[in-house]
């Protein structure tokens, strides 16, 4: 919110964190030899890089945080249009509805920001369609950094049929191999990093440590991060796929109500109704309601049981 193109200094931050991580207790120092074959995992790389900057460039384009996760929550359109032209593979008419659904959702809130950058009467009429054509700008690369990420999964999924599954390996490559990667991006980052060097100062509680406080936000981000990777990979060692699918599509929920409350970010009824709909047709995706009728069912039974 303070720099809204400080994307890249956020992910190479978190990159190298979980890349040093990774080296030391995965890789034993360079010591293990990848289970999957090196150039494929720089295939990997190359998309799993090119979405997360243009994730962080769309956000320098006019396109707030709420709509970032609404158009992200889209994943299931791009991977079920490419599962279709990629692998051939066909779906129930239940999933082509949940489509639909997180499709209608995805528009309206899509139609309803456009409708706010286009109306920003603080704009004359030039800055306005200068504002809009860089928002125009935004949802291409939020659009492209979609299909790629879904391009990406495929290509993991057929890596993993071919070599098995090696989750905590992919992890740790996936974020150091593109190290080298943000040496392009490094007077940015180091543009960033003056401006947090001047960011007002911070006395980090129970510690006593006083630093800059864009600094301390970013530590956090980084351990954060962390802990939602390690989260993720304990989750689909333990769980189903339905659950992590699950679990993933209300930790976007909760983020979303906590950026639109706390951060006071715009939304009208029109957004609500697209967010339901998204989430409405993600649960119908995933199929939860069967998981949770045998449990419903067991509740019912057990008070006539007493």
């Amino acid at each position: 919110r303070e720099f809204p193109g400080c994307g890249n200094i956020v992910t190479f931050s978190q990159f190298l964190f979980i890349a040093v991580e990774g080296f030391i207790f995965e890789a034993n120092f360079g010591r293990k030899s990848p289970a999957i074959p090196i150039r494929y995992y720089f295939i990997m790389v190359a998309m799993f890089f090119t979405v997360s900057v243009v994730n962080n460039y769309a956000l320098n384009l006019n396109i707030s945080m709420p709509l970032h996760m609404i158009f992200r929550s889209g994943s299931l359109i791009a991977s079920m249009a490419l599962g279709i032209i990629i692998l051939k593979k066909r779906y129930s008419v239940s999933k082509y509805a949940s489509i639909a659904l997180v499709s209608l959702g995805i528009f309206t809130c899509t139609f309803m920001s456009a409708k706010q950058v286009a109306s920003d009467s603080s704009l004359n009429e030039e800055d306005g369609l200068q504002v809009f054509l860089w928002w125009l700008l935004g949802i291409g690369a939020l659009t492209f950094a979609l299909l790629m990420s879904a391009r990406m999964g495929i290509f993991q999924e057929t890596l993993y049929k071919r070599f098995g599954k090696h989750s905590k390996e992919a992890l740790f490559y996936n974020h150091a191999l593109p190290l080298p990667g943000f040496l392009l991006l490094a007077p940015n980052i180091y543009h960033h990093a003056v401006l947090f060097n001047q960011s007002e100062p911070f006395q980090v509680p129970g510690i006593g440590l006083t630093l800059p406080i864009m600094w301390f936000y970013l530590f956090m981000n980084v351990i954060t991060q962390y802990v939602c990777i390690r989260g993720v990979f304990i989750l689909t060692t333990e769980c189903t796929s339905l659950t992590v699918t699950l679990v993933v599509t209300l930790r976007k929920f909760v983020s979303l109500i906590f950026s639109i409350l706390y951060f006071h970010n715009p939304f009208t009824g029109w957004h609500w109704l697209g967010t339901a709909l998204v989430f409405l047709g993600t649960l119908m995706y995933t199929e939860v309601w069967h998981s949770l009728a045998p449990l419903l069912a067991r509740c019912r039974r057990r008070p006539k049981e007493e």
